[in-house]
């Protein structure tokens, strides 16, 4: 796995500032996209922006390489996991409290007409 999803000599430095730091940013990203009403394009551009600054943590810390392609959508890839479970998460709460009329929680990340 090493040199294909991660540069660095050791995955925890993959898992804490990938996973972990850049993670539960991209969570925060998806809350805040999804309560402010924001489309999930909006979502998109902004984890494209976090996949930048994760890049840049691992380059600055680690001497990882900064414009890597493949590494940089490694990264994006996960952080957009993060994202999109955030925002669905949060959307789906929004929905089910604010028309509790109209829908219910059919599972965390969505909801059904009633």
């Amino acid at each position: 796995m090493q040199g294909i999803l991660y540069e660095e000599p050791s995955i925890w430095q993959f898992l804490f500032i990938t996973i972990i730091m850049g993670g539960w940013t991209a969570w925060r990203t998806g809350k805040s996209v999804a309560e402010n009403w924001q489309n999930y394009g909006t979502l998109v551009v902004y984890v494209l922006l976090l996949g930048v600054a994760i890049r840049f943590i691992h380059h600055a810390l680690f001497a990882g390489t900064m414009l890597t392609v493949q590494y940089y959508a490694v990264d994006t890839l996960v952080l957009l996991l993060f994202a999109t479970l955030g925002f669905r998460y949060y959307r789906t709460r929004q929905m089910t409290n604010i028309y509790y009329w109209l829908y219910e929680k059919a599972s965390p990340f969505s909801w059904k007409s009633k």
